[in-house]
């Protein structure tokens, strides 16, 4: 199979270009209406357009989430909006609600249908329903297993879409009413507090929580490629520039050197160091290949540390001087040992032998937030690559 797509979220225009350098070969992003992440900055119609036309230029796709389960008031505007899409050229849209999917047809406005995980699409003849509707790709459950997964795509012959990287859901794909009962906010139109991530006092100086660990499926994707699968999907709209990079380009080399057969077992246990080196949570595969137990949730000792890896972002680079202009994102000193990264660069070590400050005076550290340091690097780097702790192999 060579119609393979690597699928990263984007929150914004800064972290859909970031996506794109990585090595994603598609967005998704929401819209400032319908779209499941109410508390992500969203993109405009202004923004959607930008996103789109930058999109294309790469030869690369933006998909657009509609992807709220609708109540009568939430549909007032929503054929307008859904002809906007249209005439932006966006690449597809993903819904879930049966409303939308029946707006599209009736009106038959020029628009790809992505049915969302919301509609938690476990079986042959739930997707054969939705194809009867022109969806051309399902998103399959997270719960989906590898059986569910071969009988859909013998059935239907339409694309599928699979989380391979992020959030998990307590409930089966968001359909949970939690948030809404505690915290009054809706989580299936975008409002989800998290209930399932709290800890709650059980007594007897005891705390637990109910919450998945999150899904990482880095040793299951030639098994993903096998069953059919055609997009890899990374979940995390809300994400930080240093989680999307790390992730998208550990998963864009691993799907290159799969598809060219010389992946190897070394390179996996690495990769699999960097992804839990750059999230606060554990992981583990999940649904795939059997039912979670009580090894893949959080009960008891949950702990969440924030990650301090990222160091900084490079600005720019003058080859002649072999100056690095770095902006700080977490402190580092001189003698740290950290590495650089970025989509055009093997990955390399490097010792902080001296630090300049923006007048090229020698500094001790880099403490202040964003600020901008100067470093001498003699390998070639450019913007956007990033500096981090070293992870050693």
């Amino acid at each position: 199979m060579t119609n393979i797509e690597l699928l990263a979220p984007a929150g914004d225009l800064e972290k859909l270009k970031i996506a794109f350098l990585y090595g994603a070969d598609a967005v998704y992003i929401g819209g400032e209406h319908y779209s499941l992440r109410a508390n992500a900055q969203n993109f405009s119609l202004d923004e959607i357009k930008q996103a789109v036309e930058y999109a294309h230029k790469l030869n690369k796709k933006v998909y657009v989430t509609v992807n709220i389960i609708f109540h009568n008031e939430d549909t007032a505007n929503l054929r307008n909006y859904l002809i906007k899409l249209s005439q932006l050229k966006v690449d597809a849209i993903i819904a879930s609600d049966l409303y939308v999917l029946d707006l599209i047809a009736k009106e038959k406005i020029d628009l790809e249908v992505h049915l969302s995980t919301q509609a938690s699409v476990l079986n042959e003849y739930a997707a054969l329903f939705y194809k009867s509707y022109n969806v051309k790709r399902i998103v399959l459950a997270r719960e989906a297993n590898e059986n569910d997964i071969k009988k859909i795509k013998e059935k239907t012959n339409l694309d599928l879409e699979c989380f391979i990287h992020g959030a998990m859901c307590t409930s089966i794909s968001g359909r949970c009413i939690m948030s809404n009962v505690l915290t009054n906010r809706d989580a299936n139109r975008g409002g989800c507090a998290q209930v399932c991530r709290w800890t709650f006092d059980a007594g007897n100086e005891m705390a637990f929580s109910m919450s998945s660990k999150d899904l990482n499926l880095i040793f299951y994707m030639q098994k993903m490629l096998d069953l059919g699968v055609n997009s890899f999907k990374i979940e995390g709209r809300m994400r930080g520039i240093y989680y999307l990079a790390t992730v998208i380009l550990c998963y864009r080399r691993m799907i290159d050197k799969l598809l060219s057969k010389n992946l190897t077992i070394e390179e996996s246990n690495y990769y699999l160091k960097v992804l839990n080196r750059c999230a606060n949570r554990e992981s583990a595969p999940q649904f795939l290949t059997k039912l979670p137990d009580v090894k893949d949730q959080y009960f008891l000792g949950r702990q969440e540390e924030s990650n301090q890896d990222f160091l900084g972002l490079v600005l720019d680079y003058d080859s002649k001087t072999k100056i690095a202009t770095i902006e700080e994102r977490n402190l580092f000193k001189k003698g740290d040992k950290v590495e650089f990264f970025g989509p055009q660069i093997a990955t390399k070590s490097y010792q902080i032998d001296a630090i300049y400050d923006i007048d090229n005076k020698l500094i001790e550290c880099a403490n202040h937030p964003r600020m901008i340091v100067k470093l001498k690097i003699d390998y070639p780097l450019k913007k956007y690559d990033m500096m981090r702790i070293k992870i050693d192999k």
